[in-house]
């Protein structure tokens, strides 16, 4: 599996969601209350990330 969303519980016991590539973590989310709000952010991610925009400040 290259690459793959992961919902887990964090220490609070908040849901979260990394995207991981290559067992390499390049992002998490804020903390859920429930799983399936984690599921609608993975499912936000795929529908409005192919389209984002790159803000570059550095």
């Amino acid at each position: 599996m290259a690459h793959h969303f992961q919902i887990y519980k964090d220490k609070a016991g908040e849901f979260r969601v990394r995207f991981k590539y290559n067992d390499e973590i390049m992002f998490s989310t804020e903390g859920y209350a429930s799983k399936s709000s984690a599921k609608n952010a993975i499912e936000s991610i795929q529908k409005n990330g192919p389209g984002a925009d790159i803000v570059d400040e550095s």
